[in-house]
């Protein structure tokens, strides 16, 4: 028998794409798995004795692409991380700069079409930076309903980086207002043509706004189905809120009737964005049943104080980042919501990660975190945490996670790829994207305050079969993540 480069040995290896759950090793070699059975031979062996060894996960919807922010999301067991939501423009540049940077964990971007209309209906080029586009988001010029001459426009925009590699168009409806439904269709109908994915953050509810143009979960739905485009539900949670099961219950019977929408969630009661959103002006809070006291402004890491105090830092920095409390996750009530959107079916992990604020680039690479550094928990925390709310204290299987957590996104990625992509897997020829977790001990640990804590349990965690973590210690120089984009 040849001797592989790595083996994992004495695990639990559980691969649901295989219908794997067996005590063998894990052999890999040249970056992708090269045998799985008893005995292998390698000359670096891995101990997994306790431990699960599984298809490293896969987040579809990060915004903390940087090297501080994948090393938090490497200790959450993730090997893939994903900017699909907000996207980028241009993705070259994007790309150019990870690759140039280094990044420990796989990476990639789609065509971000908030970007394409800042740069059309405001005047702003993208550089491919999510920082750049949030300085944005309170600019009113961008959220109104374009002309068909600016559409146009628009829509050139996503065709040429779709047409540079993109994985699929990233839509945050729900920050432009104004948009014609009509424009939102034509993006879908770009999609479904180049056979690429949309992530959405959807328009409002009804139920929230009734005077929106349109209900943001029919909108989604009804592009399914008249583009027949695959549509991504992104954090079904924050956008639903108390009315999911009707959200949840609309998904469904477009699903039965052939539509392809697929959903995400995260485990956490407050949701992160730009103090600028139009939907946190103060005379729109109360469509949410909120105050301004549920809002925390990051940059004094305390609780709006009123109205007139949020006003004034929208007005002063719109792109600054925030923590809005939308559910108390201390109530039963709450929780029981919160439990029941992660549960529903075939709903993904995603963690919706939120870039680091309080750590200059030169201290990017620095390790442990320096106390400055603040983020959302959910960065640090998502797949653990999940794990806990789903497995641990929940009715779910540990495949069972790990099919929401890994193969269920690497089947999104696909479409978006074109069919490329060999991650979600532990068979032969698969990406050697691996994390191994002892399930005792797999926890989160970020809190909203100390939101940067690592996660614990993850033993090792290999990408591309180069170890980014090695018994529970992070490997500093490790920077194995290669670019995800469609062929």
């Amino acid at each position: 028998m040849p001797i592989s480069s790595v083996v994992i040995r004495g695990g639990r290896v559980i691969d649901p794409g295989q219908g794997l759950d067996a005590s063998v090793d894990l052999a890999i070699d040249n970056g992708v798995v090269a045998a799985v059975g008893p005995d292998v031979r390698g000359r670096l062996v891995l101990d997994a004795t306790g431990c699960v060894v599984a298809p490293g996960f896969i987040d579809l919807h990060s915004h903390a692409q940087s090297v501080a922010g994948h090393r938090l999301q490497a200790f959450d067991g993730v090997t893939t991380t994903l900017e699909l939501e907000a996207g980028a423009i241009p993705v070259a540049v994007a790309y150019s700069r990870a690759g140039a940077e280094g990044r420990p964990l796989n990476y990639g971007y789609s065509a971000s079409w908030a970007a394409a209309r800042i740069e059309v209906l405001a005047g702003s080029r993208g550089d491919g930076r999510t920082a750049t586009m949030l300085s944005h988001f309170a600019d009113p010029a961008w959220q109104r309903e374009a002309s068909a001459a600016d559409e146009d426009r628009i829509v050139g925009l996503l065709e040429t980086e779709l047409d540079a590699g993109a994985l699929g168009i990233g839509v945050l409806l729900g920050y432009a207002p104004g948009t014609s439904p009509d424009e939102y269709l034509r993006v879908a109908r770009l999609a479904a043509a180049r056979g690429v994915p949309t992530y959405t953050h959807a328009r409002d509810l009804v139920a929230f706004a009734p005077n929106a143009r349109m209900d943001g979960a029919e909108e989604l739905v009804r592009a399914a189905g008249e583009t027949g485009a695959h549509m991504h539900y992104c954090h079904v949670n924050s956008t639903s809120l108390r009315h999911v099961d009707l959200v949840l219950g609309l998904v469904d019977r477009v699903r039965r009737e052939g539509a392809v929408v697929t959903t995400e969630a995260y485990p956490y009661g407050a949701g992160m964005t730009a103090i600028g959103a139009a939907f946190l002006a103060p005379e729109r809070l109360a469509e949410r049943g909120l105050r301004p006291t549920d809002i925390v402004y990051m940059p004094r890491n305390e609780r709006v104080r009123d109205a007139d105090d949020l006003r004034q830092l929208r007005a002063a920095d719109p792109g600054r980042l925030c923590i809005v409390h939308f559910f108390d996750e201390t109530k039963a009530e709450d929780a029981a919501v919160i439990r029941g959107l992660l549960i529903h079916e075939d709903t993904m992990v995603a963690s919706d990660a939120i870039p680091l604020s309080g750590l200059g680039v030169a201290n990017d690479s620095a390790w442990p975190l320096p106390a400055t550094a603040a983020t959302h928990p959910r960065t640090a925390g998502t797949f653990a945490r999940s794990y806990r709310r789903l497995v641990v204290e929940g009715p779910l299987s540990i495949a069972e996670f790990i099919r929401r957590a890994s193969l269920l996104p690497a089947g999104v990625l696909g479409t978006a790829t074109g069919g490329a992509v060999r991650k979600g897997t532990l068979a032969v020829g698969a990406d050697a994207d691996v994390v191994v977790f002892a399930p005792a001990a797999f926890r989160d640990q970020a809190t909203y305050e100390a939101s940067t804590q690592p996660s614990s349990g993850v033993r090792h965690l290999l990408v591309g079969g180069e170890l980014v973590i090695q018994e529970g210690s992070l490997v500093l120089q490790a920077r194995p993540g290669r670019p995800v984009r469609k062929i």
